[in-house]
């Protein structure tokens, strides 16, 4: 069964339609990219998967719940199964790492507060970071520290599902390709599923299981990265280049495949 399944999403902004007739779904435990051009919606998608935007009309089910006139007790309980990495981090500037870590476990648990700072000293150290790294500031970090803190914070709550925007930008290439490499332990250590919007080309080859892509207002192509690089959209044609790129890719796969990868 479907972790979430979006069906006939039409979503518009005033007269500007973002999405017509958007339709999707996610597997359990796979990491999952929605791709698309500057203006495609992609962040819209994912807001109204999270419940922080409505779409006009169409379904959406998360973790076999309908969102469509769900309530307002039942949203807050759906939203303590998942957590979210925006694509700057947004942690709170005026906290510590390890207050914005705690946040949530203050407002929707009764533990004790030794026994959040446990949780909290395990989160950071589960998404490679110092222990000392919970007495700095945001101000204090790098961008690279800063991606992990923030993951660290959305993993507070042992969630379901993970949703990651755009969680490679500003890093340098070795530094993407760690993170990367530290979302698939994640996955398969806590055995969640994770939805990420990205333009990383060598995050979609290297982690991402299945993708959708978004043009013209719709999912174009939706699969593994096989069954997306042999479509002739127009669009996908012109994400991965040209021939050559696409090919380099199939090649790659193969290569993965024959090795039992």
């Amino acid at each position: 069964m479907s972790v979430i399944k979006m069906s006939g999403i039409v979503t518009r902004f005033g007269d500007r339609t973002i999405h017509d007739g958007v339709s999707l779904h996610i597997e359990p435990n796979e990491i999952y990219g929605i791709l698309g051009g500057s203006g495609s919606g992609k962040s819209v998608l994912m807001k109204e998967m999270i419940m922080l935007l409505e779409p006009n009309s169409g379904e959406i089910v998360v973790l076999d719940q309908s969102l469509r006139g769900i309530s307002f007790a039942q949203a807050q309980a759906l939203r303590q199964q998942w957590g979210v990495l925006f694509q700057f981090g947004a942690l709170f500037s005026s906290m510590t790492i390890a207050e914005n870590i705690e946040v949530q476990l203050k407002e929707h648990s009764d533990i004790s507060k030794e026994m959040r700072a446990r949780l909290v000293q395990s989160k950071i150290a589960m998404v490679g970071l110092e222990p000392f790294v919970g007495s700095l500031y945001p101000s204090e970090l790098s961008g690279g520290m800063i991606k992990r803190a923030a993951l660290a914070r959305a993993l507070s709550m042992e969630p379901k599902l993970l949703f990651l925007d755009e969680p490679t930008s500003g890093l340098d290439p070795v530094g993407a390709r760690n993170f990367d490499k530290l979302i698939v332990e994640l996955r398969d250590l806590l055995d969640i599923t994770v939805v990420m919007i990205t333009h990383d080309l060598d995050s979609i080859f290297s982690i991402v299981d299945r993708m959708a892509i978004l043009a013209n207002k719709k999912v174009v192509a939706e699969g593994s990265l096989r069954n997306v690089l042999q479509s002739q959209h127009p669009f996908v044609e012109e994400f991965f280049k040209n021939d050559y790129t696409k090919q380099k890719y199939l090649d790659k796969l193969d290569l993965k495949e024959v090795a039992g990868v």
